[in-house]
């Protein structure tokens, strides 16, 4: 059985509608999807850190009734968990304020077992941080060795964007690394300071990765491949929250590629119509986090949408 490994921060989410906290989720890039993922039974692992606190407590115990091994977790007693607070606008997108206290040593585990066509998702700021880098360079390069396929989200945000010159050089290494390359179009304006996406992949993408996504909130999602250029269009909705809408895409990408048995030898000749499948599941996953307060697809949603599926094969 394929696995989906992820390396990222776990973090809790505190989420305010005006200036009262509604509700305390766990959360991060990464884990947010994984949690989508272990909540339709794929075998989920993730590389993490937490503190070794209530906090830590609360997002473990959370990670087991998701089906999400906690064996690469480590809980370091120097340092508390991470927190972030989530100030919802009109619109329902998220303002952050991040509250950190992390030690010196940091991710203090050994490699996974990872095997040929497993699928590996990094990405955020955590796959830059220069505090980080060297440990998560040693996961990249065994993930790639062990014939994995890798799934890069830049998921670079507006508050990092002063220091798109500096980690520039990560960016693009982890480009190489990837089989896949997701982001959204405010990500790749953040680093690149360019709007034209086809330009951002002729520039900066297509010479390191073929595979190019890029989502645009309400006006789809748009795919670039040296062979040819797609468009899918979104699911009208109304957002109550818009926290782990790309997340969740991410999530709901790496499905399609498990569900359709898509391998890596595979992604360099997937027709337009397998991609637009697997961009759909993305949308249909994204779109049903966009409904809840949650930053992830229900337990329900899960369910059902597991068994519709299973009739599709």
């Amino acid at each position: 059985m394929r696995k989906v490994i992820g390396i990222g921060e776990t973090i809790l989410d505190i989420i305010f509608r005006g200036n009262q906290p509604y509700v305390a989720v766990p959360g991060g890039s990464v884990f947010n999807g994984l949690v989508s993922l272990g909540r339709l039974g794929v075998d989920v692992l993730f590389i993490s850190e937490i503190g070794n606190d209530k906090v830590g407590d609360i997002i473990q115990q959370f990670m087991q009734e998701n089906h999400i091994s906690t064996q690469y977790v480590d809980r370091f007693p120097d340092g508390k968990s991470p927190l972030s607070l989530a100030f919802l606008d009109e619109h329902q997108n998220a303002q952050y304020s991040f509250y950190k206290d992390y030690p010196k040593q940091r991710l203090e585990v050994p490699l996974p077992p990872i095997e040929e066509d497993d699928i590996f998702i990094f990405g955020s700021y955590y796959s830059l941080n220069p505090a980080l880098r060297k440990r998560v360079y040693e996961f990249l390069e065994y993930a790639k060795e062990r014939g994995a396929i890798l799934y890069y989200d830049p998921n670079f945000r507006k508050a990092h964007a002063h220091e798109a010159i500096h980690v520039m050089p990560t960016v693009l290494e982890n480009f190489e690394f990837a089989d896949i390359v997701r982001g959204s179009d405010e990500d790749f304006y953040n680093l690149f300071r360019q709007t034209d996406l086809n330009q951002v992949y002729q520039d900066h993408i297509q010479f390191y990765c073929d595979n190019f996504l890029t989502t645009r909130g309400a006006d789809g999602v748009d795919l670039r491949t040296s062979r040819f250029s797609a468009h899918v269009d979104a699911q009208p909705i109304q957002p109550v929250s818009t926290i782990g809408a790309g997340d969740n895409f991410n999530a709901g990408i790496i499905y399609g590629l498990l569900k359709y048995q898509i391998r890596k030898d595979d992604l360099p000749t997937l027709s337009q119509e397998q991609w637009t499948k697997i961009i759909q599941c993305g949308i249909d996953f994204s779109a049903e986090v966009c409904q809840s307060y949650d930053n992830y697809i229900s337990c329900e949603f899960a369910g059902k949408y597991g068994s519709f599926q299973a009739k599709l094969k």
